[in-house]
């Protein structure tokens, strides 16, 4: 990552940081129980690559892993998440000696995404004994972390939102998060020779805030003037909004939202002809939003951290294991944060040796280098601090980029930064 001048000190870059980062797992919550349309991705059965399934199974003692998942709710439920983080151990488990040599035993949690539930589930961790737990999405981690950490149990998930998930010496977040993304559209404006790029985003205050500073520092650290457009949520027709931000002829824009937002912005950006290149984050790849949005989203570049389609074959082997494992689960989402929670923490923790305690697991994660992001089409994380120096929890940077095509996520490959 590029040093940034800060504006006000290293506060405020950093406060801008957390309102950023908040922004990737708030999509996916959002848009969570919107997506009723589930695309061709579920159930969608692909060759794995040569040697997936070595049969090789865990001989060694039970280590118990708490999954919680934002399920339930009366707004917010994803089953697929819990679906694909239940595949991964099963598939640990059968096939690569389960964790460290250890059988995963899953203590699995379902939080409705409010306090209470949330609560909860942290002190049902912690009656468990368990030796890690794994996070799909939520917002309440400012409610989960101090209670799991306050019993030095480690919390990973593959990008977190809260201060706590970022910040906290016993939290490990796989992926780099938004502030990733927006670092890489950043790099990749520069590299294609822009100088105005315009940012269409859901007027919620973490997306606002979040462009506002970390944005404007990475588009102005590119070179590369960034002009902030925001659309209320709910929005069914931008048009208004962004025929005003795209007046100055922007040679791109981006958009950042969830699953509505991005709709109605592409949407508009088709009625109007925009000609530019368009950017956008996962949500705006999911297939209600290609359905809506007809052939204009086509070319359309996405950033994420994850790559699920393609030939690549972390994605292979990510739809491989949920087919066997959970067949049925709908895998053209945001079921990959589950995964990826689960597998990254077995691939970080292959050296643990007999000791399964909570603090034997930090350590494990702590030394563990240059892990492969599963299902991360070539990312890795290493959890030693470094990654981010303003979000010690953060253990990546950088992005998936893949382009829209016929409806697909095609070429995906790791962005620029």
């Amino acid at each position: 990552m590029k040093t940034l001048r800060r504006p006000r000190g290293t506060t405020s870059l950093r406060a801008a940081t957390l309102l950023a980062a908040s922004v990737l797992l708030a999509v996916p919550t959002l848009a969570a129980c919107g997506d009723d349309d589930s695309g061709d991705d579920a159930g969608t059965t692909v060759s794995a690559p040569d040697g997936a399934f070595p049969g090789k199974a865990a001989t060694g003692s039970t280590i118990k892993i708490g999954l919680i998942n934002n399920e339930g709710g009366s707004a917010i439920s994803a089953p697929e998440n819990r679906e694909a983080a239940e595949a991964a151990a099963q598939y640990a488990n059968e096939n690569l000696g389960g964790m460290g040599g250890h059988k995963i035993e899953l203590v699995v949690c379902k939080q409705a995404e409010e306090p209470t539930s949330a609560r909860d589930c942290a002190n049902r961790m912690v009656e468990q004994k368990v030796s890690a737990v794994v996070i799909t999405t939520t917002g309440l981690g400012d409610v989960m972390v101090p209670i799991i950490s306050g019993a030095k149990i480690p919390y990973v998930a593959t990008a977190g939102q809260s201060t706590q998930e970022l910040a906290n010496p016993y939290a490990f977040m796989w992926s780099g998060g938004f502030p990733s993304a927006l670092e890489s559209m950043a790099a990749y404006a520069k590299g294609k020779g822009y100088k105005s790029v315009s940012a269409f985003t859901i007027d919620v205050p973490a997306a606002v805030n979040g462009l506002k500073m970390m944005g404007n520092a990475y588009f102005q650290a590119a070179g590369v003037k960034l002009n902030i457009v925001a659309i209320p949520p709910g929005t069914p027709d931008a048009t208004p909004q962004v025929s005003a931000g795209i007046k100055d002829n922007p040679e791109a824009v981006l958009v950042v939202g969830e699953t509505t937002s991005c709709t109605s912005t592409l949407k508009a950006l088709g009625t109007i002809g925009y000609k530019g290149e368009k950017m956008g984050i996962q949500a705006c790849a999911t297939p209600n939003v290609v359905s809506a949005v007809g052939d204009s989203i086509n070319d359309t570049k996405i950033f994420s951290a994850a790559q699920t389609t393609g030939d690549d074959e972390e994605a292979r082997l990510y739809h491989a294991v949920v087919d066997k494992y959970r067949p049925g689960t709908d895998t053209s989402g945001y079921a990959y944060v589950g995964y990826q929670g689960v597998l990254g923490l077995v691939r970080a923790t292959t050296g643990l040796g007999d000791d399964t305690s909570p603090a034997a697991v930090a350590t494990a994660i702590r030394s563990a280098k240059n892990v492969v992001l599963p299902a991360g089409g070539g990312l890795t994380f290493t959890c030693d601090g470094t990654a981010n120096p303003m979000l010690k929890s953060v253990c990546s940077k950088g992005s998936i980029l893949a382009v829209m095509e016929d409806g697909k996520l095609v070429d995906g490959k790791v962005a620029p930064k």
